[in-house]
């Protein structure tokens, strides 16, 4: 017997969330988060955070998304095993734009274009996180190299050495180094969390197309009609 599917994936998801906060709660707390904000003169680690907390709301909506799926995917199921599919009512979402195409087949037969249009629509739903994660990594890259480029100017600005004004130059190349580490960390801390919080979704789906596959293989899928070896012989005696 087949087992429906688990549906607390939007448990999980917050439960993540939820840690994933907390540690920003910690870092706050500890001090960590301000002097980070505060040093960054390029402002691009406000960029960061705030396109990291655009993608979260995202990933939240898919997650809300494909817990609905995966429900109305254990609906389908047992829909199935009780021979009552084609009373399903067919609603909102992927599974019941699948079910429309099913029905449409009416002679039955391979169901593997349903299911790969199934798995493209899973897949494109999830483009726009992967793009942040990669942006928000090299939103952290250019940090550093702006970085770099506050800490050098000074030095391209010194015309002869002068012991008093060491200190403004040692003062502002520090200000450029700190606008190079807080943006590359901050880049590295924001990609790595969205792409875990990506990687549980896509485990979630691809769990989904799986599923999906083995309901169409076992109960959609209809083998060829025999041939019936009278109807053959009256077609030989056939003038």
């Amino acid at each position: 017997m087949i087992r429906p599917l688990d549906t607390n994936l939007a448990l999980r998801a917050l439960i993540l969330l939820g840690l994933i906060g907390f540690g920003f709660w910690l870092a706050a707390e500890r001090g960590l988060v301000a002097p980070a904000l505060s040093a960054d003169k390029s402002y691009i680690s406000y960029v960061i955070l705030g396109l990291y907390v655009v993608a979260s709301a995202h990933w939240l909506w898919l997650v809300h998304a494909l817990a609905g799926e995966r429900k109305r995917c254990a609906t389908l199921e047992q829909a199935l095993q009780a021979n009552a599919a084609e009373d399903m009512p067919l609603g909102d979402g992927l599974i019941s734009q699948f079910l429309v195409g099913w029905r449409a087949k009416r002679d039955g037969g391979d169901a593997a274009t349903l299911l790969a249009a199934f798995g493209d629509a899973l897949a494109n739903r999830h483009a726009f996180g992967h793009f942040a994660s990669d942006a928000l990594l090299k939103l952290g890259l250019l940090g550093t190299i702006v970085g770099f480029i506050l800490m050098l100017m000074p030095v391209g600005d010194v015309e002869e050495f002068d012991p008093s004004l060491m200190r403004q130059l040692l003062a502002a190349m520090s200000a450029g180094m700190a606008v190079a580490l807080y943006t590359t960390l901050a880049g590295l801390v924001t990609s790595t969390l969205l792409k875990l919080q990506y990687h549980i979704l896509d485990a979630s789906a691809a769990q989904l197309a799986t599923r999906l596959s083995v309901l169409a293989d076992v109960y959609l899928t209809q083998p060829p009609a025999a041939p019936n070896p009278r109807a053959a012989e009256l077609a030989a005696d056939a003038p």
